[in-house]
């Protein structure tokens, strides 16, 4: 049997892999991270593992699973240390990260997770648990019918939802006397530190008005993320473990490339991460739409027209030249949408995003990219959409990528695998693909399902505009429809 990488072997990797440069047994724990999947362990877990190289002992990470056991069966074994595998255009560095001190996992035992964030020693929680954990009605509130919600309310003392958590956790605390945590959230949402800010007052005005008014006054700061993280694939894990010489279950595939942006409002302290390359602003707003718009959405639009085309990565669908052109097009649709004077540089940050899409070194799957379409698209597409008709302005890329993932949701269990990829409102989509009507009708019933723009004056224009593409797309495919925007733009 192959031994573990394990706080015990770390000494046996070669020198050419990266390892903590700290002593792990010192450390103590000062964050909480709801929804400790690959992209946290890419992306704030190695920036907090530079802090504990630096000296700061007092941020280690427990993470938490508010659903799956699969990441702490992985990493448990293992001392919570996993391989951070950076790949680019020079090769792949191997770098064996600490930070994450233990895994615990809510639904096995929510009393364990609830005693974690009432340790004093906590400061900071932050979240990656996805748009769709955000638990929002169509109107952008909190889904005060959803399951998870009604159960938490009902039982508070065994939460199933991030909501149910944190307003459980404050409660404790506030009753202990114990300070409350900064609650940081990371997840891709405009203004989420606003977001999540809402709708935790929300649900806990459906508990206590006291809780409710106590939570409206603690820090929620926005943040913006950015960086690649593809799903890790059995040859990802035998590869990294023959370098390494011992086995790692489940390291982690990016880029070179990383970003964070914070707005700096910490009630109770953080981690020295601008010193490591954070920038921490007064508003974060500026950063986060350029990433949404331009990043966010080509990623939405080449995943959509890479799955109608058969292409299964990034790379290979961006080398199309096809897609390559329309990507152009919804960035010259996007760009002007974005502050002038917030000190964005949209150019270079396209040329940057040219250059991270033709790693041919990172397999980033479109059918990963594509799952959750009615949950990204408001914020990557629809919006932007409806300032560029709100300035005269014309949207042709950008409602192309809304048409290409209802043709993509239509296709499923056709010519398209059944799970190819997934989205909240599967049953509701089935059936409207089920219908097989117009392209108008298609269009009209998945806005209102999805709640597309809803209350915009443009939102008839959008409809038209997704409409007919869509209609090109069932008649003709892709080809048809990038025929279409060639004649428009002659």
């Amino acid at each position: 049997m192959v031994d573990r990488l394990s706080d015990k072997t770390l000494d046996r990797l070669p020198p050419s892999v990266a390892v903590p440069a700290y002593d792990r047994s010192a450390v103590a724990p000062g964050i909480v991270h709801l929804g400790v999947g690959a992209f946290h362990r890419a992306h704030q877990a190695v920036y907090v593992d530079d802090c504990l190289a630096a000296g700061e002992r007092d941020w280690g990470i427990v993470g938490a699973s508010l659903q799956s056991a699969t990441t702490r069966d992985a990493l448990a074994p293992q001392d919570g240390l996993y391989t951070l595998a950076v790949r680019g255009s020079d090769g792949e560095k191997l770098r064996a990260i600490g930070s994450i001190e233990r895994v615990l996992v809510a639904p096995e035992d929510p009393g364990r997770l609830l005693d974690a964030l009432t340790d004093p020693r906590i400061r900071v929680v932050t979240l990656t648990i996805t748009e769709k954990a955000y638990l929002r009605n169509a109107a952008g509130d909190l889904d005060a019918t959803h399951p998870g919600v009604v159960a938490d309310l009902a039982n508070p003392a065994r939460p199933q939802t991030a909501h149910g958590f944190l307003a459980e956790a404050l409660a404790r605390r506030l009753a202990a006397g114990t300070r409350p945590f900064t609650i940081l959230s990371c997840d891709n949402l405009p203004s989420n530190g606003v977001t999540l800010h809402r709708l935790l007052v929300q649900f806990a005005a459906m508990r206590d008005a006291a809780l409710a008014k106590h939570i409206d006054g603690l820090s929620f700061p926005s943040s913006m993320v950015d960086r690649i993280v593809p799903a890790t694939t059995d040859a990802d894990r035998a590869r990294v473990s023959a370098t390494l010489g011992v086995e790692d279950t489940w390291p982690v595939m990016t880029e070179p490339f990383r970003q964070w942006v914070i707005e700096d409002d910490f009630s109770a302290g953080r981690p020295g991460w601008e010193k490591f390359g954070v920038e921490m602003v007064r508003d974060v707003g500026p950063f986060e739409d350029m990433k949404l718009r331009l990043l966010n959405g080509a990623h939405s639009g080449i995943a959509y027209l890479g799955v109608l085309c058969g292409l299964d990565t990034v790379a290979k669908s961006f080398g199309d030249p096809g897609i390559r052109t329309f990507v152009k097009g919804l960035w010259a649709e996007a760009a002007p949408t974005l502050p002038k004077d917030a000190g964005l540089d949209p150019e270079k940050y396209v040329r940057d995003l040219t250059e991270r899409f033709d790693n041919t070194a990172l397999q980033h799957r479109t059918a990963q990219i594509a799952n959750d379409g009615s949950q990204k698209l408001p914020q990557r597409i629809v919006g932007t959409s409806l300032d560029r008709l709100a300035a005269g302005a014309s949207a042709d890329h950008l409602m192309l990528t809304v048409a290409a993932w209802i043709r993509a949701t239509e296709l499923r269990g056709t010519k398209l695998p059944v799970g190819h990829f997934t989205d909240p409102l599967d049953a509701p989509l089935a059936k409207i693909a089920e219908a097989a009507q117009p392209a108008e009708e298609t269009v009209a019933a998945i806005f209102e399902l999805a709640g597309f723009a809803r209350g915009s004056a443009h939102r008839a224009a959008l409809e038209k505009l997704a409409a007919a593409h869509l209609d090109r797309l069932r008649r003709g495919g892709v080809a048809a429809a990038f025929a279409s925007l060639k004649e428009k733009s002659a």
